[in-house]
């Protein structure tokens, strides 16, 4: 795949970027050359390899789920005008 002038252009008003006719025409050879890379990379053999998180060995850091009410249900509602039973009172709005 390549990019022309006219491709850069209309990426940067997408974007919003004004661009002018000299850092379009360098632009387009920069893209091209990273577009050249990423083709190169395509063709590199990745089958048996694992997807990965990261590139050191560590372990996902993981805790119990559990459902809880957090222990604090009464600094939650200590705030509200109304409350009952650790629960947020509102008047009625549908009749």
């Amino acid at each position: 795949m390549s990019v022309d002038i006219d491709t850069v252009k209309r990426v940067a008003g997408l974007a919003r970027i004004k661009v002018s006719d000299a850092d379009a025409e360098r632009m387009t050879g920069e893209l091209n050359g990273i577009l050249g890379f990423v083709e190169q990379l395509d063709e590199v053999d990745i089958s048996g390899v694992e997807p990965m998180t990261s590139v050191v060995e560590q372990t996902m850091k993981k805790r119990v789920d559990g459902v809880t009410d957090g222990g604090y249900a009464d600094n939650v509602v200590k705030n509200a005008p109304m409350s009952e039973d650790n629960f947020f009172m509102v008047p009625k709005v549908v009749e």
